[in-house]
C-alpha cells in the first residue's frame, strides 16, 4: 500500500492532488512538455513514469488502466501509438526535469518537464580496462634464467 505524502497537499486535498496530477500528466502526453511549478513537476515525474511503463507493455489491460487515470481518449491513443514505441528501448527515466527560474509574480521556482524520446545511446566500455596477463608464466621464467647463470657460474670456476 502506497504511503500517503507528509505535509500540504498540493491542492488542499488528496481527492483534488490525485487529480491535478493527472491533469498535469495528461498535458504532459499530449504536449510532449509543460512548464510548472517545480513542486507539480517532481509529484507528476513517478506518475507519468508509471503510466509510460504500463503503455510499453500495449495489451487491453494496460490501456485500461491508464484510461483510469488518463480520461482523454486521443491522450491515451498517443501515449500508446506514439510515446511507447519511441521509448521502448528505455529501461527507465522517460521523462526530464529542467529547471527554469523564478515565476515573475509570486517568485515560485519554475520547472519545465518533458517526455525523453531521444534514442538511448548505448555505454561505451571503460577505457581504464587492459587486457587481463597472466602473471604466473613472467614469475617461472625468471627462476630458470637464475639456473642457467649459475649452471654457467660453476662451470666457469671448475
Amino acid at each position: 500500500m502506497p504511503k500517503p505524502t507528509k505535509g500540504p497537499r498540493l491542492g488542499g486535498s488528496p481527492t483534488h492532488e490525485r487529480i491535478i496530477l493527472r491533469n498535469l500528466a495528461t498535458q504532459l502526453f499530449e504536449h510532449g512538455r509543460i512548464t510548472t511549478t517545480e513542486t507539480k513537476a517532481r509529484r507528476v515525474q513517478p506518475l507519468a513514469e508509471k503510466l509510460i511503463t504500463k503503455a510499453k507493455r500495449g495489451d487491453l489491460h494496460s490501456r485500461r488502466l491508464v484510461l483510469q487515470s488518463v480520461t482523454d481518449p486521443a491522450v491515451v491513443r498517443v501515449l500508446f501509438d506514439e510515446i511507447a514505441p519511441a521509448v521502448a528501448e528505455r529501461e527507465g527515466g522517460y521523462t526530464r526535469i529542467t529547471k527554469l527560474g523564478p515565476r515573475k509574480g509570486d517568485n515560485a521556482p519554475m520547472a519545465m518537464i518533458e517526455v525523453i524520446t531521444e534514442a538511448v545511446a548505448p555505454k561505451a566500455a571503460p577505457a581504464a580496462a587492459k587486457p587481463v596477463v597472466d602473471v604466473a608464466p613472467v614469475a617461472e621464467e625468471t627462476p630458470e634464467v637464475d639456473e642457467t647463470v649459475e649452471v654457467e657460474e660453476t662451470a666457469e670456476a671448475k
